[in-house]
């Protein structure tokens, strides 16, 4: 018997964005593709699969024709390496920028030969894609000049892949969503990491760290200006509530929307971050020295902080949100219910929230 809900697809759902999506979609019958199952309470279709490979676009297209979804959200992304155990870049790449045209081609195709029509595609992308240093707050139509950090190069790449294929996935409405960096308590990244100093590498030592409370210091060239870099977050349920939110809405009329996504407030100063964070600030020479004690802990194990993403530690990328707040209207701060200060400071609560699980509609 069909279900009576609406059929929706999620690849990445084991990541944690999916993991605080999933509660959200209690209105859905889901269906979770990754190369794990989640860890989940929440009633879940699970599918093995590894968009990595050129067959997966096959084993996809036929999943999307035989249970026929109104939407697919494609979370399936290497973010770190190193917890991922995904080291090789071009294995990253595979996974990353030829995923998503695997996963967009397999829409297309659904559409193109089904009857019934997928509705909605959506894409997190990142702000890293626009680069590390910004001369002023980037809009939606700013240029895409992410380099040096594999993540980054491979967010921009695959942000540009959605929107060239866009038109061809007939009748289906696109949402590329460039969020700035996640935080929260569930939320483990390369930049949240430096500023909790967690010696997060797989080596003995980092392992003998972690279990005696040891934090590295965050590390900052000498300058004022390094500290005065203005950084923006947004609280990992508020992305989950934003995909939520658009997933219980009407298509839009018009075939791509994109949309910068930041908490609410002013951006927080690297300063700021370091005192809220109560890291011990550590002054370097130069970003060369930089790089290098960055490198050595990448070679040692002790950091999963890969050397390359130093530009984006040391830069300021800042993004306008208008766009994002007209869309919302008089929901904006029901979906964006943390400030940009507040989704920073719960990343340093030692347990995190429950995945969130108010009605968006």
């Amino acid at each position: 018997m069909a279900s009576a809900k609406p059929v929706l697809v999620v690849t990445g759902i084991a990541g944690n964005l999916g993991s605080r999506l999933l509660p959200l979609l209690k209105d859905f019958s889901v269906i979770g593709v990754d190369l794990n199952p989640p860890q989940t309470d929440s009633p879940l279709q699970f599918e093995r699969m590894d968009l990595g490979e050129e067959s997966s676009t096959r084993v996809l297209y036929e999943l999307l024709r035989d249970t026929q979804p109104v939407s697919v959200v494609h979370l399936a992304f290497v973010i770190d390496p190193v917890r991922t155990g995904v080291l090789d870049v071009e294995r990253m790449w595979q996974i990353n920028v030829a995923g998503t045209a695997r996963v967009m081609e397999a829409v297309t195709e659904a559409n193109r030969t089904g009857d019934f029509g997928i509705k909605q595609f959506i894409f997190p992308s990142s702000v890293s894609g626009y680069g590390p240093s910004l001369p002023r707050p980037a809009t939606e139509e700013s240029a895409m000049s992410a380099h040096t950090l594999p993540y980054a190069v491979h967010k921009k790449q695959s942000d540009e892949v959605v929107q060239q294929r866009a038109p061809a996935l007939r009748g289906c409405s696109v949402y590329i969503l460039r969020p700035h960096i996640f935080a929260g308590a569930s939320v483990e990244n390369y930049l949240l990491g430096a500023f909790r100093g967690t010696p997060n590498g797989k080596s003995v030592r980092a392992e003998k760290m972690r279990n005696e409370g040891k934090r590295l210091p965050c590390m900052m060239p000498r300058g004022q200006q390094y500290l005065d870099n203005k950084i923006q977050f947004v609280h990992v349920d508020d992305m989950a509530r934003l995909i939520a939110y658009i997933l219980h809405r009407d298509p839009e009329a018009q075939r791509l929307t994109i949309l910068n996504v930041a908490g609410r407030g002013e951006p927080l100063t690297y300063g700021r971050c370091i005192q809220m964070a109560r890291a011990k600030l550590v002054r370097v020479p130069g970003k060369w020295v930089m790089r290098l004690v960055l490198k050595f802990l990448w070679k040692r194990q002790i950091s999963a902080i890969p050397p390359e993403a130093l530009p984006y530690m040391t830069g300021e990328y800042i993004m306008n949100t208008d766009r994002l707040h007209a869309f919302l209207g008089g929901e904006y701060e029901h979906v964006m219910r943390y400030t940009i200060a507040d989704a920073f400071a719960d990343s340093f609560k030692s347990t995190p929230a429950e995945p969130p699980s108010a009605s968006i509609k």
